[in-house]
């Protein structure tokens, strides 16, 4: 039986308590949150449950075996830390930490003392992008030409991060796993519009060798909510609609051929178009299915898709764009 205390109970907390308490040889011991009223619906939902401010006497307790680190990434390194050294596996919400730097030091830590880490990508587990991986592995898209997201709605602001580290990860950490080659450069220019000083609406551009390119439009003030992701490919193009409840995904038939006729200096673009159709997917709580594995990992000694080094990619990826922003959208190598 692994035994796992959770650290936060705020907005993502009690998904995390909720889903690691339905996985099979998992006990859930213990929550901690510095917020009173925090603490108060935990002791409503969990009156069994250890609930406490004490994190450091949650930490090394040798009753736990598993520290679900579920507070703002300011936090997450220190945290992360004493749990390595106390001897506990780690699941770290994202982003993984807030330096690059600390995220080596974590994962050279947890080598060294056979610790596993996951951070929490949660969209790996979606069936929607279960499905678009199945996709692109087997080929069916041919080679990618383009990556563009976009992820704006009204709203949450975050106090300490700016929108790019706050909506960012769950869309570079989607594409860090489902396309194979890794980026080169990131550019991005973004603009905060209230006295905080954080950005709140922001433009990525991801850079990869193979002259294929990625773009994310991320915003916290727009007056609609939208998710959804394209992907082109030479054979088809999908579109991800993550708020449809039905059709989530859709493949198109459709795309460009380009002839060069000998004598006439020009290209000849001829388009083509096909059948659209959507494949079934697996709607299951993507938490759920993130959080059994983890246990599978732990129990069997594997190393996690989403493990610290998937994490160290993705602060990477968001500490230059940040730079970039702070250059008015100069490119910064990876």
């Amino acid at each position: 039986m692994l035994k796992i205390a959770v650290l936060g109970y705020g907005y993502w907390g009690p998904n995390v308590v909720r889903n690691f308490s339905s996985i099979k040889g998992v006990k859930v011991m213990s929550i901690c949150d510095l917020n009173d009223t925090a603490l108060k619906r935990a002791k409503n939902d969990y009156p069994y449950l250890d609930v406490s401010t004490d994190c450091k006497r949650i930490i090394k307790s040798s009753n736990i075996d598993i520290v679900a680190i579920v507070t703002p990434v300011s936090t997450h390194y220190q945290l992360a830390k004493e749990a390595l050294i106390n001897g506990k596996h780690i699941f770290v919400e994202k982003p993984f930490t807030l330096k690059s730097s600390e995220a080596e030091e974590l994962i050279e830590l947890a080598g060294r003392k056979h610790l596993k880490i996951m951070v929490d990508h949660t969209f790996l587990f979606t069936g929607a992008v279960r499905k678009i991986k199945e996709l692109i592995d087997s080929n069916v898209l041919g080679n990618l030409y383009y990556y563009d997201s976009t992820r704006i709605n009204l709203g949450l602001f975050q106090h300490d991060v700016n929108v790019i580290w706050d909506l960012a990860p769950h869309d570079l950490s989607i594409m860090d796993y489902i396309v194979k080659e890794r980026p080169l450069a990131i550019s991005a220019i973004g603009a905060g519009h209230f006295a905080c000083g954080l950005e709140n609406i922001a433009y990525v551009v991801v850079h990869f060798n193979n002259n294929m390119i990625a773009h994310f439009n991320i915003n916290w003030i727009s007056p609609v909510k939208i998710r959804t992701t394209l992907i082109g490919g030479q054979k088809k193009m999908l579109i991800w609609n993550d708020l449809e409840t039905d059709e989530k995904i859709k493949i198109y038939d459709k795309g460009i051929r380009v002839r060069n006729r000998q004598g006439i200096y020009k290209l000849l673009v001829e388009y083509r178009c096909g059948n659209m159709w959507s494949p079934p997917i697996d709607h299951s709580e993507a938490l759920k299915i993130e959080a059994g594995y983890f246990v599978d990992c732990i129990l069997k000694d594997k190393t996690p898709i989403n493990d610290g080094c998937a994490g160290l990619r993705i602060v990477k990826m968001l500490e230059a764009a940040d730079r970039s922003m702070k250059r008015k959208g100069d490119l910064i190598k990876l």
